[in-house]
């Protein structure tokens, strides 16, 4: 279970392009990064 103050766990995810973007990579690319989960799109009603 992950709690409030850790660390996310490393991942990686199809980016917008097609192309896996893997969650530490973008932190070093960007350092900012964002991770948003839109679990609603897709889904009827």
């Amino acid at each position: 279970m992950v709690e409030v103050g850790d660390l996310a766990p490393d991942f990686e995810l199809p980016g917008t392009g097609g192309a896996p973007v893997k969650l530490s990579d973008a932190v070093k690319l960007h350092r900012a990064t964002v991770v948003a989960f839109y679990v609603l799109d897709f889904t009827p009603g």
